[in-house]
């Protein structure tokens, strides 16, 4: 029998695998808090799911263009001139099935097997683990707290002593720590990338999601960038899968003739309601003040039993806390806090194979009672 793949020998998901344990003690009838995935609890904004319905009756719902609904790109355009003050003609936007797509169609589009990637550790587990079942090297740098554990131009000269760089990714804000990179940071990132000869990838998923300042665009300081987003978190839409590349014009014949080949195209209602999704902020801006709220909460209460974030969570709904206060097996910390407390949460393994057992990622974007909920449990189990 043929064995599976190299290529898919990769780490699993353990953010994932808590899910999973969590769903099975649910299902068991036992009520358990949720701070271990990264999905709002609302669902799409109510003018998207109307979108939808009127087109049930309205058109057969078929492909689109492999680019994605012109429609949507158009409005994507807009919104990057409202919110960014740049100018990103349509024709330079690709609709994917979710950031994950866009991720998979960015690097197939940018590198080749053996190029070296840097990314940031601690960070988003998919990132890596894609590079590596593309045959990509990811190229990991343990980011220190002074740096908001975000790459930087130093990182990348270090690397690029070793080995040439092909490309640099980045998170801002950051899942685990929601920690934001400032304007001037990413510029400085920006021309490190151009100094390296580099590709500057930059995950924009958590924009509109910040508490202590606007993020910026790489787009605002480097016009060559690629940005991905998605319309999974801002605008909770997880489960329609749907995001977007903005990529150099150079890379749009490329990047399409992947996406018609790998996807034919993103899924087309998903397409109609995150077009709606766009006219809705007040809707999404009610949702973030609850995050807002949330993360004070969690702010004032959870350093008093121990568990400090190590970073400020400037955006995003995650913190990623100490523990060493109890321990440093993270992933034992997490088997406890589920069956001892009621709470799941996720190992920081999951972010840091180096320090991640140190740590542990707390997602808060749930209605503020369960929060509060969570917080007490925490409590009562730890003191």
């Amino acid at each position: 029998m043929k064995q599976a793949s190299n290529r898919s020998a990769i780490a699993p998901f353990l953010a994932m695998e808590m899910a999973r344990e969590a769903d099975r003690i649910i299902s068991a009838g036992r009520n358990i808090v949720r701070f271990d995935v990264g999905q709002p609890y609302f669902g799409a904004p109510a003018r998207a799911l109307d979108a939808v319905r009127d087109s049930f009756n309205a058109n057969a719902l078929g492909y689109t263009e492999g680019l994605g609904l012109y429609a949507l790109r158009a409005r994507l355009s807009r919104f990057y001139a409202e919110k960014h003050g740049v100018d990103v003609l349509p024709e330079r936007i690709v609709i994917t099935t979710g950031a994950s797509g866009a991720f998979l169609l960015a690097f197939l589009a940018l590198f080749d097997a053996g190029d070296r990637v840097a990314l940031a550790a601690p960070g988003y587990p998919p990132y890596r683990q894609i590079l590596s079942a593309l045959g990509i090297k990811p190229a990991i740098v343990s980011a220190e707290a002074h740096e908001q554990y975000q790459l930087a131009p130093h990182h990348l000269d270090e690397l690029s002593e070793r080995s040439p760089l092909a490309g640099a990714l980045i998170a801002s804000p950051a899942n685990p720590t929601g920690a934001m990179l400032s304007k001037t940071g990413l510029a400085a990132l920006a021309a490190a990338c151009r100094n390296h000869g580099a590709a500057l990838v930059s995950d924009e998923i958590y924009h509109g999601l910040t508490y202590d300042g606007r993020a910026s665009s790489a787009l605002e300081v480097d016009d060559g960038a690629i940005v991905i987003n998605s319309f999974s978190k801002y605008w909770a839409m997880t489960g329609w899968r749907v995001g977007w590349t903005v990529a150099p014009q150079h890379l749009i014949t490329p990047l399409e003739r992947l996406a018609q080949n790998l996807t034919v195209a993103p899924p087309t209602p998903a397409q109609i309601a995150a077009l709606a999704a766009l006219e809705c902020e007040e809707e999404c801006e009610a949702r973030r003040t609850i995050y807002a709220r949330n993360r004070d909460i969690l702010l004032k209460a959870l350093p008093k039993i121990g568990l400090s974030p190590i970073a400020p969570p400037d955006g995003a709904f995650y913190m990623l806390l100490d523990i060493s206060q109890h321990g440093g097996d993270s992933r034992a910390f997490c088997a406890r806090a589920l069956e001892e407390a009621g709470v799941a949460l996720t190992t920081g393994l999951d972010f840091d194979d180096a320090r991640g057992a140190g740590w542990v990622r707390l997602a808060f974007a749930r209605e503020t009672g369960e929060i509060e909920e969570g917080v007490a449990r925490l409590t009562r189990w730890l003191g």
